[in-house]
């Protein structure tokens, strides 16, 4: 079944069939006065609001003046925002003594909620939130994984002995994959899926 317009889909069941590209997502948005956040989670949550008949609107900016972070002694209840937080080395070392992990590395959900905080002005989120985050005892925003999609589903046809047989065979997943993507059948690959459809690609 052909993916159709986004105007003519009925409802957010209908919607939820298909696959959207984020960008598509911030498009829709901005098309229909709908706030457009930067994860296809929370694009997903305005848009099912939506068709629910609640229309989300983007929020005014607030121009702040541009603050240096001043924090130098990192604890717990360090705010997010305050002390300026990224991936950086001094942050993993934080991470590192209080996890006891030797090769720490930050989990996407972690990164993911850092965005969303700072995005948000949520002042009152802690480095202490966050780490609640890497263990899994708070959920703040969740890493979309979809997006992961197309990176197995390509991973998937080319392990498969079968597409061997195509010399550009990231041109012909890419076809088999917009066949997918732009229908209601599950985002995977399968040797099934190539039988039906190799006729096309060549």
């Amino acid at each position: 079944m052909d993916r159709p317009e986004f105007d003519n889909i009925k409802d957010f069941e209908e919607f939820s069939k298909y696959y959207w590209y984020k960008d598509e997502l911030i498009k829709i948005c901005k098309a229909h006065g709908l706030k457009a956040p930067s994860s296809k989670v929370q694009l997903n949550a305005v848009i099912k609001a939506y068709f629910s008949g609640e229309k989300i609107s983007p929020a005014k900016k607030v121009v702040r003046p541009k603050k240096k972070a001043v924090v130098t002694n990192l604890t717990l209840d360090t705010g997010v925002i305050e002390c300026g937080f990224n991936c950086g080395n001094r942050f993993r070392e934080f991470f590192r003594q209080h996890t006891g992990k030797e090769s720490f590395s930050f989990k996407v959900d972690m990164v993911a909620t850092a965005k969303a905080v700072k995005e948000n002005g949520d002042e009152s989120f802690t480095l202490g939130d966050l780490l609640d985050v890497y263990y899994g005892k708070k959920s703040y925003v969740v890493y979309d994984k979809s997006a992961l999609q197309w990176n197995k589903f390509v991973k998937d046809f080319c392990e498969d002995e079968a597409t061997k047989v195509y010399n550009e065979r990231l041109k012909a997943a890419a076809t088999l994959w917009k066949i997918v993507r732009d229908s209601d059948m599950k985002k995977e690959y399968s040797r099934e899926l190539l039988d039906e459809y190799k006729h096309i690609l060549g």
